[in-house]
């Protein structure tokens, strides 16, 4: 198995190592749909709106085709982990005043420039 990140890294930011785990029929990626451990996302639920959440993993129970996605955060001074749907995790910068605006990460992945895409074959 592999480890995985630490909560901080060496120089106090979040860690950015992409990092697979498999346990059984449970596998876990720190990146997903151009998110990574660490970034800031929205949870488009009416509880959660209100407080702020960073990404921590994309799980997938390889059995029951299940997928969900770990974050962390809740209230000011808050750490809480939590797990949601993938629909309902939108990246961080979705949110206006009390509404979720965009797609979510399930339905439109956040790829940076210049990261690859899959290719097709001719």
């Amino acid at each position: 198995m592999t480890r995985l990140p630490a909560f901080l890294g060496n120089n106090g930011e979040m860690a950015r190592n992409t990092i697979v785990t498999r346990r059984g029929q449970i596998v876990r990626s720190t990146v997903w749909q151009g998110a990574r451990f660490g970034d800031k996302v929205v949870v488009n639920a009416p509880k959660e709106l209100r407080q702020s959440w960073t990404f921590v993993a994309h799980v997938l129970n390889e059995a029951t085709g299940e997928e969900w996605v770990e974050v962390r955060g809740g209230r000011v001074g808050e750490s809480k982990g939590r797990s949601f749907r993938c629909e309902l995790i939108y990246p961080g910068g979705a949110k206006r005043g009390s509404r979720v605006v965009g797609l979510s990460l399930a339905t439109a992945p956040q790829l940076a420039l210049g990261e690859p895409v899959s290719r097709r074959s001719r």
